[in-house]
């Protein structure tokens, strides 16, 4: 792992980018490259470089709306008179938390260490807090769960049309931006399981709204897969001990339908399972306290029901 801290992308792409934006506002308000060089605190020769040819540095930045206008009113200030360099100053830090805050600063530090992907910048602006290391932990399970689930031999047989999807939920979620799962869901190719990329939170409805409706019911059920309802699948877990419960696929909201069937049940049931209707793809949902427990069981059926 490579550490990259926000402050090196803000002096290394950052500050040349906004310094060459505002060398050229400033010479299009009638200012001498001398006169920018002393705003800038740059040489004339660095001036005469930004100003001239074809525009330089980070194309994100130059092209943000919100760096463009703060670009701007400093250029705009500097050249009345209104601003000194602490009022520019204090436009540049502001932006930089802006930009800091899923911004270009944090598609770039995310580029910089993937280890980030999924956590929004949070680590920027919140810092290592107890909140973002259980959404370290749950984007960490969901991403281990995703590659065994696509190791499992005649997988592919039980992925629905539609694609599939594994979720997990952080303790006591509120929502789906609280569910983890994998964007675009998990389809096949020619046999193979393709997984399209890492998890991140918000990234699935339907699965999230299974995990939603059992966790609401048993708050230790926080994860969770869709596959395709297949009569062998249901009468393995019937073998181990497991009795399916069946829900209606037609209710509008499935979260509460889900939630009502499991409260009647009596619990949480490790394998839920429709079987469809018109423009409705049968699905069974197989749940477990994480995800990982979740594609335990479901290696567990489709090996049983191979």
């Amino acid at each position: 792992m490579s550490l990259v801290f926000p402050s090196e992308l803000v002096v290394e792409r950052f500050l040349p980018t906004v310094r060459e934006m505002l060398a050229r506002r400033l010479a299009d308000r009638g200012l001498t490259q001398q006169e920018i060089a002393t705003h800038l605190g740059v040489t004339q020769a660095a001036v005469s470089k930004y100003v001239s040819g074809d525009p330089q540095g980070e194309a994100r930045f130059r092209e943000d709306p919100e760096t463009i206008a703060a670009v701007d009113r400093i250029a705009d200030g500097l050249a009345s008179g209104e601003f000194d360099g602490y009022d520019a100053l204090a436009e540049l830090v502001s932006l930089v938390r802006t930009l800091e805050d899923r911004g270009p600063i944090c598609e770039l530090h995310e580029e910089a260490m993937p280890e980030l992907q999924g956590l929004g910048c949070d680590l920027c602006v919140r810092g290592l807090d107890s909140d973002v290391r259980a959404e370290r932990d749950v984007l960490a399970t969901v991403r281990t769960a995703a590659r065994s689930f696509a190791s499992i031999p005649e997988m592919a047989d039980f992925v629905p049309n539609v694609g599939t999807n594994i979720g997990m939920c952080l303790p006591e979620p509120r929502d789906e931006t609280d569910v983890a799962a994998i964007p675009g869901r998990i389809y096949t190719i020619g046999g193979r399981i393709e997984i399209p990329a890492n998890p991140e939170f918000g990234a699935s409805k339907h699965v999230a709204t299974a995990i939603l409706a059992a966790n609401a019911v048993d708050s230790d059920t926080r994860g969770a897969i869709n596959i395709a309802t297949d009569d062998a699948i249901l009468a393995a877990a019937r073998e181990i001990g497991i009795e399916p419960i069946e829900f209606d696929p037609e209710y509008d909201d499935r979260e509460a339908h889900l939630r009502s069937r499991f409260e009647e049940q009596g619990g949480v049931p490790r394998v839920a399972y429709q079987r469809g209707a018109f423009g409705i793809e049968p699905t069974t949902y197989v749940f477990g306290t994480d995800a990982g427990v979740a594609i335990d069981l479901v290696r567990e059926l489709v090996t049983a029901a191979s």
